[in-house]
């Protein structure tokens, strides 16, 4: 079995041609984690930037803020290109300038990921199911998505326990269509769980699966473009890619309209239109960047596409939530 030797004993013990090559080489210059000879700052084998061994604090804190400011200024190149040039990362990784920008598929999960989990933090609003009394038919109880403007179930000073709340509630819901053995323990069960923590489960099952449900969502879309874009011939991958980058733009520019709603205590109405326009050309633009057709062509294609991504949302969106209330 053969044992690993230092470079320098392996230069000085292998005389000839290797041996004066070796010997050539400044051990500075040799990559401390493979060993394998740095030309210029990175290592062409493993990658790994030449440094200097880190002796001080001070040395420390340098290659830190570098780190920080300048070995990752990528992340902020790719940011910018995603808010404000429509279609630039997908033209330019088909086009092969990839090294400077974060990978398409890595930017889209932690967008994707980072959004979840700020509209759990920062969106008490958001409710899959919401349930209140009926304020014009008291008794009654009330079944909404979202924010309900209804008296609350729970009065203060009640001594009802939750399971009876539930009981109580819960003994109005029935089901009587398609799959009804299946369906009717399935509601009254994701009632009682919801009625007794007013939907915070069920809202938590449901951010939690909508991001595994793109990943249905995104390559059925991805298919409805690649029968639009049938001529000339194009990869289902290059339509792939766009929607990664333009679901990542989505993500970014949401979360941030939302920290700005936190700062000044909510958007006014025309900001969101503007918003909402923006996100409208936001992807027009991106479809004649990669695809460089003309505009009325373009536009026309953006009505079916929308017209398809509306319809099969709203599926997923259904089926994502029925899913979370069998799981609940």
């Amino acid at each position: 079995m053969s044992h690993p030797v230092p470079l320098a004993q392996a230069a000085a013990a292998a005389p000839g041609e290797g041996s004066a090559r070796l010997a050539t080489v400044n051990p500075s210059e040799r990559c401390e984690n493979c060993g394998n000879e740095v030309v210029q700052r990175y290592c062409g084998a493993c990658g790994q930037r030449l440094d200097p061994p880190v002796h001080s604090l001070w040395h420390f804190s340098q290659l830190a803020a570098e780190d920080l400011t300048h070995a990752d200024s990528r992340l902020w190149r790719t940011l910018a290109a995603l808010l404000f040039k429509p279609g630039h990362l997908t033209a330019e990784f088909l086009a092969g300038r990839r090294a400077r920008y974060l990978p398409p598929v890595r930017l889209y999960l932690v967008l994707s990921l980072a959004f979840f989990l700020f509209a759990a933090a920062t969106q008490p609003r958001f409710t899959v199911l919401k349930l209140g009394e009926d304020p014009d038919s008291p008794g009654h109880t009330v079944y909404r998505a979202g924010p309900v403007s209804a008296t609350p179930l729970v009065t203060p000073g009640s001594t009802e326990s939750p399971e009876q709340r539930a009981a109580r509630i819960c003994k109005e819901v029935s089901y009587s269509g398609p799959g009804a053995s299946l369906m009717g323990p399935l509601m009254l069960n994701t009632c009682r769980k919801t009625v007794e923590d007013n939907g915070r489960h069920l809202t938590e099952i449901f951010l939690h699966n909508v991001p595994r449900a793109m990943f249905v969502f995104l390559p059925a879309i991805a298919g409805i473009m690649m029968l639009l874009y049938w001529r000339p011939r194009r990869y289902y991958v290059e339509h792939l890619l766009l929607l990664v980058h333009n679901h990542a733009f989505v993500f970014l520019a949401v979360m941030l309209a939302w920290a700005v709603g936190l700062l000044v205590h909510g958007l006014p109405s025309a900001l969101n239109f503007a918003l909402a326009v923006y996100f409208l050309w936001y992807v027009f633009r991106s479809m004649r960047v990669t695809y460089g057709q003309r505009r009325l062509l373009t536009w026309s294609k953006l009505i079916v596409l929308v017209s398809f991504y509306l319809v099969f949302g709203a599926i997923m969106l259904v089926a994502t939530s029925l899913y979370s209330a069998a799981t609940l």
